[in-house]
């Protein structure tokens, strides 16, 4: 199979660097804006299956000319492309999966476009990172699994191994799109009907192997299709994971307007929105450098199962590279996205349109893939208040 990638900033360069290790990749395209950056990538990742390409994704006849020579597209490109990739992919006739970006409600205008990618006979897959992703799909193994399914509660953070004030937290994607997360409302399902919580609220403690204490809050976007696709729950909702205190802190900077997109003070005669300020300031406190992280996963599916009360637990811990330095989160989403653009090319997922990951990707066979690439998921089976490993 041939498969096209957009982007080559971290998660362009890992799902790269997967998909010429697969003996059923033949060709692997990697384009960015920047030519010599993607010429950069591919020198880096050394396979003779993989070329270099100039685009601009905000051009639809370029961005077309790169689609159609591939069986399979992975948009690794910032959310706000999206839409534009997902509806290239229509026209041009080709499969396509993307990272993700419910912010804005992004992934609901590529969803829209089920109709017309099912007359075209392709495959459109949005949000296929790790939250949302893989807890999708993870919450739609659990799911599969019972008989009657009344909750699921989902628990997903990147953080670092050693954490430094003063937010003891280090990003590896956009600062700018955590701002998002950490303001947008969130949707959740709490006594059979959706409704939106604020953002940084209702902190618990929680603990992993290895891990804590810990605290998990409310955050935008995680839930992502899960209530579309499981309306009748009792309960859904996601929260992030990070260490304790941090939700706190950050809930200062959003008290003190530091945040907004749509507020500006004056200084010295210039008109300056804080939000930039504040980005600017933060990013070389918060840079991952060369540092270890970690990314901690939890998604409890609970109902009933042959007449029995049941809970279906996936959890995944996952660190650092250090033979090949990437990042947790990088092998955590880069390996999602490119497990499952394979899925479709070998024919492991056939339906055609546009469908939420929960309800297309085969559960098994993405643990067991993820498992190959080293990236462990773990199921607990809970009935009768007795836990079995499974």
């Amino acid at each position: 199979m041939k498969i096209g990638v957009l982007g080559s900033g971290l998660m362009g360069k890992e799902a790269a660097r997967d998909l010429v290790a697969s003996s059923d990749v033949t060709m692997v395209g990697l384009a960015d804006i920047d030519l010599h950056r993607a010429e950069y990538v591919c020198q880096q990742l050394a396979s003779p299956k993989l070329q270099a390409y100039q685009v601009n994704a905000g051009d639809e006849v370029e961005l077309a000319n790169y689609m159609r020579q591939f069986d399979v597209i992975i948009n690794a490109l910032f959310y706000s492309f999206n839409e534009i990739v997902a509806r290239t992919a229509v026209q041009v006739g080709v499969h396509s999966v993307d990272l993700g970006g419910h912010i804005g409600h992004i992934t609901d205008q590529v969803l829209a476009m089920k109709e017309d990618a099912e007359a075209t006979g392709v495959t459109i897959i949005p949000d296929l990172g790790v939250a949302p992703g893989m807890i999708n799909i993870l919450s739609g193994y659990g799911v599969s699994k019972l008989d009657e399914t009344q909750s699921i509660r989902l628990f997903v953070g990147g953080i670092p191994i050693k954490p430094e004030p003063p937010l003891e937290y280090n990003h590896v994607f956009s600062m700018e799109g955590l701002l998002d997360h950490y303001t947008d409302p969130c949707l959740i399902i709490r006594n059979g009907k959706k409704q939106d919580v604020p953002a940084l609220s209702e902190v618990e403690r929680l603990h992993f192997e290895r891990f804590g204490p810990l605290e998990a809050f409310h955050t935008s976007g995680g839930t992502s299709t899960l209530p579309h696709s499981y309306p009748e729950l009792e309960t859904l909702e996601y929260k992030t994971i990070r260490y304790p205190g941090h939700a706190e802190k950050f809930k200062l900077l959003v008290d003190l307007n530091l945040t907004r997109t749509d507020f500006e003070v004056e200084v010295n005669g210039h008109m300056i929105n804080p939000r930039q300020v504040l980005l600017k300031t933060l990013d070389p406190i918060v840079d991952l450098k060369d540092k270890d992280d970690a990314v901690l996963l939890r998604v409890e599916v609970s109902g009933k199962k042959n007449g029995q009360p049941t809970t279906y637990t996936y959890e995944m811990t996952t660190t650092k590279d250090r033979a090949t330095n990437v990042t947790a989160m990088a092998r955590a989403t880069a390996n999602t996205i490119s497990v499952v653009a394979q899925m479709i090319g070998r024919g492991n997922i056939v339906s055609r349109g546009v469908h939420p990951p929960e309800k297309v990707v085969p559960g098994d066979i993405y643990i067991e893939e993820m498992k190959k690439r080293g990236v462990v998921i773990k199921e607990f089976e809970q009935q009768n208040k007795e836990t079995l490993n499974v």
